[in-house]
């Protein structure tokens, strides 16, 4: 596996400084969290800097752009036409295409969105076939760019049997899978059955620890990080493994808090995930 982050951990950093402060870590790649063009939430958003600039500083600190993530989700009901006006229900393709285009720039080889929810009473089928048809128009934009797009498990697809089913749905060779491991075992699945389910379409794993419900480093918290790890890597899986610490959500969060979660998960990850490494972070044979 080859252990990243993700910058929902320093939202309030600089490209710049996250470049800086995880050289000595040890990653071997960043996820970097967008909200669009135009958004300014974060920092350290992607869109907000030049893509050359962006994919020289990362060079510069031993780290690969490993994907962009989104809050794009394809579950919107549609909508029908009022007062003789037709309304939006394409507005997440647009904006699947525009976070192509920004990860073509950062040579960025995926873009992470969700299904996410089934509304009410509607069927279940239903609403697979209608997050199926958007997820299509988006990765037909996707043909010969290099980049794919990663749904990840949750809401009503939070095990990897059910996000297989809109995975199945879609049948289409640019969609793959990301995992959230401490979502899928809230859910009661094991991290070895959701690997074997999805296959070859997993991607990228993530995880994270929680101390009393507030994000921690891994092993300083209360979901067997540990184990999940140590399950994936079993497996023989070799994505991205992507650790994260969710202070961006937090009313407050320290920075020192972050830099301490960062540095102390890098080397809980590798450990776990029986690598080695040099200064430098290169992953060395597999001690599993």
């Amino acid at each position: 596996m080859k252990p990243a982050f993700s910058t929902v951990a320093c939202p309030d950093w600089t490209l710049t400084q996250i470049a800086q402060r995880a050289e000595p870590w040890g990653y071997l790649g960043c996820e970097l969290r967008t909200f669009g063009y135009g958004a300014r939430e974060f920092a350290c958003d992607p869109a907000l800097t030049a893509p050359s600039k962006t994919r020289g500083m990362f060079a510069r600190a031993g780290l690969s752009v490993c994907s962009l993530a989104t809050s794009i989700r394809y579950d919107e009901p549609v909508t029908p036409p009022l007062l003789g006006h037709l309304l939006d229900n394409e507005r997440m393709v647009r904006e699947s295409k525009a976070c192509v285009d920004l990860a073509v720039q950062l040579e960025a080889p995926f873009v992470r969105v969700f299904g996410f929810e089934i509304i009410g009473s509607e069927r279940r089928a239903s609403a697979i076939s209608r997050i199926a048809d958007r997820l299509r128009m988006s990765l037909d934009f996707c043909r010969h760019s290099g980049v794919r797009l990663m749904i990840e498990n949750g809401g009503s697809f939070s095990t990897a049997t059910q996000l297989a089913e809109v995975i199945d749905k879609v049948d289409h060779p640019l969609l793959c899978a990301a995992y959230s491991l401490p979502v899928g075992a809230a859910a009661g699945e094991r991290a070895e059955h959701a690997v074997n389910v999805l296959g070859e379409r997993l991607v990228c794993v993530k995880v994270k620890d929680l101390q009393n419900g507030v994000p921690c480093a891994l092993g300083e918290g209360d979901l067997n990080a540990r184990a999940a790890v140590e399950a994936v890597a079993k497996t023989g899986f070799g994505g991205w493994i992507v650790y994260e610490f969710d202070r961006a959500w937090l009313p407050q969060g320290d920075a020192d808090d972050a830099q301490h979660a960062l540095a102390a998960s890098a080397g809980k990850l590798y450990d776990w995930c029986g690598l080695s490494r040099d200064g430098r972070g290169t992953v060395g044979k597999s001690l599993v």
